[in-house]
Formats: C-alpha cells, structure tokens, sequence
C-alpha cells in the first residue's frame, strides 16, 4: 500500500514538472514572437521610404516678403500696371498655370534662369527661373552671358541663398511680382517672378 502510494506521488510530481515545463516554453514562444512582432515593425518604419522632394515642394511657401532687392528700379511704363489682372501661362510652381492673378510689382531688369547645387545639401535644381540681375552677389552693371557662374543672394527656394550658380539664360525684360490663388488652393502673395511673356491680360 504505502509502495503504491509513493509510485502514485513520483508519478504527480513528474506530471507536474511536465506542465511547469510546457508552460515555461510557451511563455519563451510568445517571448520570442512578441520580440519577433517589434522587430518586425522597427524594420518596417526603418525601410519606409519618404518622398521628401515632393513633401518639400508642397509644403514650400511659394510667397515672398515683397521686399524688393537693392538698386531694383520700378518700370516707369509697364505693359501691366501695378493692380492689374492677368492670367499666367508659367508653370514653373505647382497650381500656377492658368490661374487669375493681380500684379504686385514691375521692374525692369536682366532676369536669369539659372543651375545650382542648393546649400542645404538637397538635389542640383536646373534651369530655375527665375531671379533677377540684382539678386546676384556683384554682378556689375551689364548683363551676364549664359556660362556665367555667379553667387546668387536671394531666397526664393530653400538651400538657394548664397549658393553658387550657373547662368543658363538672360533676358533684359519687366519682370512682376504678382498675387495669386494657386489651384492647388494655396493662396500665394508678392510672387518672384514672372516675366513679361509669362502673362496675359484676362
């Protein structure tokens, strides 16, 4: 009898070690995918790519200050007259062409499309335009020829001011600063630049 008892109590305990055991593991498994399930999700935010040039473009302010750059001389008699409405045809910013828009400014100036490497470290930009001849850091009087590299002193795109650029192009024209909702539904004042060419009387 008591024989009997003692195989009945070895054989409770070993049945009872087997469960502890087959706990322990399946608290490890459920360790070990948990850990699994966070480093899973840690590689997920890791590889996610991030469109950042098109996050910057839209959430650039695409307004200026309206302040002018020194010695930059108002045209005396310009096709479209300070007030004015026109519709503009560039499309060198998101929701910009097509688009009603009043006329802030003009000025006569050389207006340069330009190629630069931005100091911000982001992407070269090629054929910006536009900035103007008085925007650039000593430039002299006379207008500069395209292959000209030249240190632009405007800030128009972020990483622009202070960068050194290449003239692609120039043109002795009016250029105007001009207000305007884009269709996008940003409402955008004292934009620098149009030229001349780029507008048309509504």
């Amino acid at each position: 009898m008591t024989k009997r008892n003692l195989l009945m109590g070895a054989a409770s305990v070993a049945f009872a070690l087997t469960l502890s055991a087959c706990s322990d593991n399946a608290e490890d498994g459920s360790a070990t995918e948990s850990h699994e399930n966070m480093e899973m999700e840690a590689n997920t935010d890791e590889e996610m790519p991030m469109d950042s040039e098109s996050e910057e473009h839209m959430d650039m302010d695409h307004s200026g200050s309206g302040e002018v750059p020194e010695g930059l001389q108002a045209a005396e008699n310009p096709t479209y007259e300070v007030g004015s409405q026109v519709t503009v045809e560039a499309d060198h910013m998101a929701g910009m062409q097509g688009v009603e828009a009043t006329v802030s400014g003009a000025f006569d100036t050389t207006v340069y499309s330009i190629s630069y490497t931005p100091t911000d470290g982001s992407e070269p930009v090629e054929d910006h335009k536009w900035v103007v001849h008085e925007e650039l850091e000593n430039p002299g009087e006379e207008p500069l020829q395209p292959g000209t590299e030249v240190t632009v002193n405007a800030d128009h795109m972020d990483g622009m001011d202070g960068a050194n650029v290449v003239i692609d192009s120039a043109e002795e024209t009016t250029v105007y600063m001009i207000d305007y909702t884009a269709s996008t539904g940003e409402e955008v004042t004292n934009h620098m630049w149009v030229t001349e060419s780029e507008i048309t009387a509504e």
